[in-house]
């Protein structure tokens, strides 16, 4: 075994250290359990530590070579962005974690690639509440698996697999996930793509195909049409034959989404985006609206919509909505929605069918998924802010 200093103080007297390079019978013997390490042991301790001649026939004998290797392996340190108040993007701090073993179902992933969503900042700034302060934000990555649960099965080491949930602790540069909410990802979908696409992309599916189910002939309304679930829902929309109208904040944005599909496209900084989609539909109104924005566009989107109406408001980076009045809703006998994915994808069939669909729409070619920003995971703070104030569009990723 290797050497050991030891340094021995007694009765006022200082002893030179030594090495004891076999350590003799007591010290293999040691009974005094609240003596955990040899350098906690001084002065009288270390005289009173010395079995009996009577205890040295009884003492079960252990040595330190034994103890240190049953001694639990160290914690695996990586590198994540914490936060430990609510607030600004400057609360995002870059800190060291520990990221044990992956327990019965569970599986351990380094991500590859890290989604950002507006749902981050909502956590960030406390208007959703996180279980416990500080935590790692983020619910939407793509790794590769590096460790499997007991157990566990259809799960490997070296998989390629996505999430998008409400397990956070995406903002890592490695975590464990519960292995049911992650999907394989096929050999054709790059890891950005996949971290972009798996949270935006299965949202634009429940939107479209279950939350109100678009049909050829119908008008929708898409605000934040450059966005990253925005540009999905236009592309998606207008291939299942809707008539789609988008609003924008910039006309290099306008130009986006007249690409990903959107047949109008409204600057809402330049026009009044209720008097515009009423000269488009000739006062029909829409059938459907999906608002992200929230607050700024809420009520005008409850009045372009034509009779029984879908309302769907999915997301509030402008501020939550004010109160609705029910006559408001009964005026044009109106649904409204205010619906989650994580009550859409609650079970693990019906995520797996929606990011089948998703995944086999990139691979058709009827989604093109636009990450159109990239930034190092220590960069988080960088990225909060300029999604904030509106100088991205399409998807944003954090590389680890």
């Amino acid at each position: 075994m290797g050497l050991l200093p030891i340094s021995i103080q007694n009765r006022g007297l200082s002893l030179t250290p030594f090495l004891i390079t076999s350590p003799p019978p007591y010290f293999q013997l040691l009974s005094a359990p609240k003596f955990t390490h040899f350098s906690q042991i001084s002065g009288n301790n270390f005289i009173n530590c010395l079995p009996s001649r009577t205890q040295r026939s009884s003492v079960a004998v252990r040595s330190v070579a034994t103890e240190a290797a049953a001694s639990p392996p160290a914690a695996k340190m990586v590198k994540a962005i914490r936060i430990h108040e609510h607030g600004g993007p400057e609360v995002l701090k870059w800190e060291d974690v520990e990221v044990g073993e992956p327990k019965e179902g569970e599986i351990r992933v380094k991500n590859e690639a890290i989604g950002i969503n507006f749902i981050d900042v909502y956590y960030r700034k406390g208007l959703y509440k996180a279980a416990t302060l500080p935590y790692t934000p983020g619910v939407e990555a793509c790794g590769v698996v590096t460790a499997v649960g007991p157990g566990l099965t259809g799960r490997q080491v070296g998989d390629l697999v996505a999430y998008a949930g409400q397990q956070m602790g995406s903002y890592a540069q490695e975590q464990i996930l519960p292995a049911n909410r992650a999907v394989p990802v096929p050999p054709s979908i790059d890891p950005k793509v996949a971290a972009s696409l798996m949270l935006k992309g299965t949202t634009a599916q429940f939107l479209l195909r279950r939350c109100f189910k678009v049909e050829p002939g119908h008008t929708v309304l898409v605000h934040a049409a450059a966005g990253g679930v925005g540009s999905l829902l236009c592309q998606w929309a207008n291939a299942l034959g809707a008539t789609v109208i988008g609003t924008v904040s910039t006309k290099e944005k306008a130009v986006q989404a007249k690409e990903d599909g959107c047949h109008h496209v409204i600057i809402y900084k330049d026009e009044d985006f209720v008097a515009r989609v009423k000269e488009i539909t000739s006062n029909n109104g829409v059938e459907v609206v999906y608002d992200s924005v929230g607050k700024d566009t809420f009520e005008g989107s409850l009045e372009v919509l034509k009779l029984r109406g879908y309302m769907v408001n999915f997301g509030q980076s402008s501020g939550a909505p004010d109160p609705v009045p029910l006559s408001a809703i009964a005026a044009k006998s109106l649904f409204l929605t205010r619906p989650s994915l994580f009550h859409y994808a609650a079970t693990r069939e019906e995520l797996l069918e929606a990011a089948g669909e998703v995944f086999a729409n990139v691979a058709s070619g009827i989604l093109r998924v636009r990450v159109n920003h990239s930034y190092s995971l220590s960069e988080a703070a960088q990225a909060h802010t300029d999604l904030e104030n509106r100088k991205t569009s399409g998807s944003i990723v954090l590389i680890p």
